[in-house]
């Protein structure tokens, strides 16, 4: 199984500066091409690590989750890796070996590596291998909920995990790594697979905002009234209520790895 990752990198001069990005009130798109070297932002508390920084919260549009894509070169990592304590974290390995230590607990992950942190848990990641760590990390601050327990630590794997069909279809599964019916979860990160050919056969319209990195495959994607052109390495960053759909096209599966959040009443304070 492969896993996209930014390229890095910097384009040669005879490269046309016209590109595929986009920006509008309802969507965005930031393909693969974009995230070079130059766009890249150091962590306080990290050594030897550059980040891509997909996603954050911004006003009037997605406002409830951070998306990074991080590189850790051998010997890098850190000791104290999340400056807020009510965030929470999911950690998915895109390429290379990752030592994981969760209050005091050592796990390793490696490709198609899955980790769900709670807020208040001591983590830490070192990369002791001879190669680049490169993982994706989504952050978002917990909403408890008055007599349910914040959920627990999570390590699992895409290997391990087997997809759910969607109903009716044998083209279209999600991979759910955590229990889609525990309310005590106020997000879900799964990676849903699109085999050739497969579709969402309606425009999805809903509350929850999406980050979606295409982990493998091309696909033909609606986004509010556009039809976009996505494959490896490109993220979707979709806020409420953005019409979507999509279409794989190309001949192995379309994969991408999909934030969302869930299992809770909005909020009747704007800006909150």
């Amino acid at each position: 199984m492969s896993y996209a990752f930014p390229p890095g990198g910097l384009p040669d001069q005879s490269v046309n500066p016209e590109g595929t990005a986009i920006f509008t009130p309802a969507y965005a798109v930031l393909p693969a091409v974009t995230q070079r070297d130059i766009v890249t932002s150091l962590l306080p508390g990290w050594h030897d690590t550059r980040a891509w920084i997909l996603a954050r919260p911004l006003t009037g549009f997605a406002e409830t989750f951070a998306q990074y894509a991080v590189e850790v070169a051998p010997g890098g990592g850190s000791d104290a890796p999340e400056p807020d304590p009510m965030a929470q974290a999911v950690l998915f390995v895109a390429r290379g070996q990752m030592h994981l230590s969760v209050d005091g607990t050592a796990h390793e992950l490696t490709d198609g590596g899955y980790a769900y942190l709670p807020p208040g848990v001591r983590w830490a990641v070192r990369n002791d291998s001879a190669s680049a760590l490169q993982f994706h990390w989504i952050r978002k601050r917990y909403q408890p909920l008055d007599g349910i327990a914040v959920p627990a630590v999570m390590i699992t794997s895409d290997e391990e995990v087997s997809p759910t069909p969607m109903p009716n279809t044998d083209k279209w599964a999600t991979t759910r790594f955590v229990d889609n019916s525990d309310i005590a979860y106020d997000h879900h990160v799964n990676i849903v697979t699109f085999q050739p050919g497969g579709l969402i056969p309606f425009a999805e319209t809903h509350i929850m905002e999406h980050g979606l990195y295409v982990l493998q495959g091309t696909a033909r994607y609606l986004l509010n009234k556009d039809w976009v052109e996505v494959g490896p390495g490109d993220f979707m960053w979709l806020r409420a209520f953005c019409p979507q759909a999509c279409v794989a096209t190309g001949d192995e599966p379309f994969r991408y790895l999909l934030y969302k959040d869930v299992n809770r009443h909005p909020s009747l304070e704007l800006g909150r």
